[in-house]
């Protein structure tokens, strides 16, 4: 069996994925670096069994998934997944769609739109760019000449990317949320991400510390997984006064602070669905 590893950097959750993927006897796994490697569409025959995804960048990650299935290479996560999971717009559609909780969400497409939006929503709000990662660009809104500021410099010096207004509701947690691992259709762990900070990633400072996974914790994460797609993602959990509700998933998800926390090999249960969906099995 061949296994494709797509990637960028060869970061810590890479090394730990490529040591678990050699404890498996017989498979041989082929690194694709995404800085390297060309498509020649229609033509590309590719001696893989599956690929996996691991690239930091989104669009790379995107139109490589798409390229690898159109040449009908498998793939974890599919373009789909991927599609939905890179913008948290199509992912709150796809979570509304399926009923699963989530914080209220307002999408404007002009400044004075957007205001509106958030004035009826109330203060405070957070605003984000449809398409980011590690809480990058995040602006908590708390009154309307913050609103009014942050909209015109969204407008006036943000990219494409800005020019529609994803507006989400402020959830209080208490300076701590949870992120969830789902693969295939269980909820195999979950960290507490705590600080000080009301953005908790831990790629800006959040401390990592286990989290029981209950039965309602692994409910709300299966079935948002499920909402985007299903295969290997990480959701992220606010507990509200309200109960859990999802605020994103994530796609190429990191885990590198999580193995030790949680006492879980999450390489190890990667690596068994890969193999699953090479194979052709039914995760």
């Amino acid at each position: 069996m061949k296994i494709g590893l797509l990637h960028s950097l060869i970061r810590k959750d890479e090394k730990f994925l490529i040591d678990e993927f050699k404890t498996v006897k017989g498979l041989e796994l082929v690194m694709i670096d995404d800085r390297e490697i060309t498509f020649n569409l229609g033509k590309n025959k590719f001696d893989l069994d599956a690929v996996v995804e691991r690239s930091i960048n989104h669009s790379r990650a995107l139109h490589g998934l798409r390229l690898f299935e159109s040449a009908g290479i498998k793939c974890v996560n599919s373009y789909n997944v991927a599609t939905i999971c890179g913008d948290k717009l199509l992912t709150s559609c796809a979570l509304a769609e399926k009923n699963v909780p989530q914080p209220e969400v307002r999408v404007a497409f002009t400044e004075e739109s957007a205001l509106k939006a958030i004035e009826e929503m109330g203060y405070p709000v957070v605003l984000k760019p449809a398409v980011g990662s590690w809480g990058r660009l995040l602006s908590k809104v708390n009154d309307k000449d913050a609103a009014e500021a942050i909209l015109e410099h969204k407008t006036v010096l943000g990219s494409y990317h800005h020019s529609i207004f994803y507006i989400q509701k402020y959830v209080e947690k208490k300076g701590k949320d949870i992120r969830s691992f789902v693969v295939g259709d269980k909820c195999i762990a979950a960290i507490y991400r705590t600080s000080p900070h009301w953005i908790t990633n831990t790629a800006r400072g959040g401390v990592a510390t286990n989290c029981v996974v209950t039965d309602e914790l692994n409910d709300i994460s299966v079935r948002a997984a499920k909402a985007v797609g299903g295969g290997i993602v990480a959701i992220d959990v606010f507990e509200s006064s309200d109960g859990l509700m999802v605020n994103e998933v994530n796609y190429t998800m990191e885990y590198k602070n999580s193995i030790s926390t949680t006492g879980v090999n999450i390489p190890q249960k990667m690596v068994e669905f890969v193999l699953q969906v090479a194979e052709g099995r039914k995760p």
